[in-house]
């Protein structure tokens, strides 16, 4: 009788220190090592690339506060999905879903492990460019690896988290003191921050952006795991203003040591822009800078994982994926069935991927849902004043953030319109037609009960309530 009496429940195990760790580590991944090639050859000239990077800073801050809010006021898990559903309704949470499973998190899996692998099979291949198969079976491997630790315990991937956003911290540290001494030295590339031949096309400046925006995704991740945080409605906000103002601080110097160490032109060329600066300032050394992108990498998968697996275990617990996705391991209490299903989709996308036109296509699709998101903050501010808020902003940040989204998703279709975001907002739009026959009437809902069953027993996992 006792036994029937306990609930299993995912353990508030991650305190502050796990949350800066799971916000910057995420968002210290590939970006930083990769996109600043992209948004400098996009946008044209240094100064306005360093501008683009502040004002996508500001970005990420205000939508971090922002999403603080909306975490105290609904304290579940699942980030966007749980706060369309609570505000825009199921229709609305739905199709985000079919998009986040199936576009959002593997394109963001996929391309942070693509840049994983990028600088593991660079140690190798020195001075040529890589087989695709090499390095593409390299990432299939880290999302695995990933995986395997996820499922096993929620402690070690919090540790790896911790480890890995230390050692990244650590290697763009490395970057900006390198190119103070070599500024010392006066070996150093004169600073241009000129605007001269800067884009001013409307489609340039958001692919910059998109570019940029790419290395701060992560921001939000810790409202994906908001029943696992220890003291939310604390912890939240401290966590978001101290990550993603070191991440943003750090991003500046990163991107003013490279101009220092190289010319606008060799970093535009460069496929690796970190190893191209660790060869010119680290000589035989350079070497290092690969590992270190490498783990930097590595943790930003792990962080991505941890947060990306909650929104399927979520979702199935308010009965719009198959129950089996909304159950835990009975005693390592982790959403390992969740974790595998998002392995399985991450692989499938892995297969035709690259990482550029990954980050674009994610994110037209992330900032249409960020969107809709704040307007349901603005919606709840404006409705419901009562709820009770620990944490709250000014009706005028989530505005302003809206604003921003609108711009981004609008912007480059007005501009330059291509086939890709027609195809992309038909696949938003196509999940109504899967919601309608089989979540709204309901059909053949007993077609996956065997194989529930089947893989309950098989994973050792049980339904799980919710923590709040």
């Amino acid at each position: 009788m006792e036994a029937d009496k306990q609930r299993l429940q995912l353990e508030r195990k991650v305190g502050l220190i796990g949350a800066i760790s799971f916000i910057a580590g995420t968002m210290i991944g590939s970006g930083i090592f990769m996109s600043p090639q992209y948004a400098l050859s996009s946008i044209g000239s240094p100064g306005a690339s360093l501008v683009i990077w502040v004002c996508c800073g500001l970005i990420a801050v205000l939508g971090g506060l922002c999403y603080a809010e909306l975490g105290t006021v609904i304290p579940e898990s699942g980030a966007e999905y749980i706060y369309m559903l609570r505000t825009a309704g199921k229709v609305v949470a739905f199709m985000f879903l079919t998009s986040f499973n199936s576009v959002l998190r593997p394109a963001s899996t996929t391309g942070i492990a693509l840049s994983f692998a990028e600088y593991v099979v660079a140690l190798f291949y020195d001075g040529c460019p890589p087989p695709q198969l090499v390095v593409k079976c390299v990432a299939a491997g880290g999302i695995m690896g990933v995986a395997i630790i996820n499922c096993m315990s929620i402690r070690l991937a919090t540790d790896i988290q911790v480890v890995s956003t230390v050692v990244k911290v650590l290697a763009l540290v490395v970057i900006v003191l390198g190119s103070v001494v070599v500024f010392v030295q006066g070996n150093n590339q004169k600073l241009d921050y000129s605007f001269e031949g800067t884009n001013v096309g409307v489609s340039s400046i958001v692919i910059a952006f998109y570019q940029c925006l790419w290395s701060y995704d992560g921001w939000n991740t810790l409202n994906f795991l908001t029943e696992e945080l220890k003291h939310p409605e604390v912890n939240l906000p401290r966590a978001v203003v101290i990550a993603i103002s070191l991440v943003t601080g750090l991003y500046l110097l990163v991107n003013v040591s490279y101009l220092s160490v190289m010319t606008p032109k060799e970093l535009m060329s460069s496929s690796a822009v970190a190893v191209t600066w660790g060869n010119k300032v680290l000589g035989s050394w350079g070497w290092i800078m690969s590992v270190a992108a490498a783990l930097s990498a590595f943790g930003s998968l792990n962080g991505t994982f941890f947060s990306g697996g909650r929104v399927c275990f979520v979702a199935a617990r308010e009965g719009h994926m198959p129950d089996i996705l909304a159950m835990a391991h009975v005693h390592r209490l982790t959403p390992s069935p969740a974790l595998i299903f998002t392995t399985v989709i991450s692989l499938l996308v892995l297969i035709p991927g690259d990482f550029q036109s990954i980050v674009n296509l994610f994110s037209f699709t992330a900032w249409f849902f960020y969107a809709i998101t704040l307007s349901g903050l603005i919606y709840l501010k404006i409705k419901k004043p009562e709820l009770p808020r620990p944490y709250s902003v000014p009706i005028i940040l989530p505005i302003v953030v809206v604003i921003a989204a609108i711009f981004l998703v609008l912007a480059p279709i007005v501009d330059s319109p291509q086939i890709e975001y027609l195809y992309v907002t038909l696949f938003i739009i196509s999940g109504v037609i899967i919601y309608i026959p089989f979540i709204h009437y309901k059909l053949c809902p007993g077609l996956l009960t065997k194989l529930t069953l089947f893989l309950q027993l098989f994973l050792e996992v049980a339904p799980a309530e919710k923590n709040l």
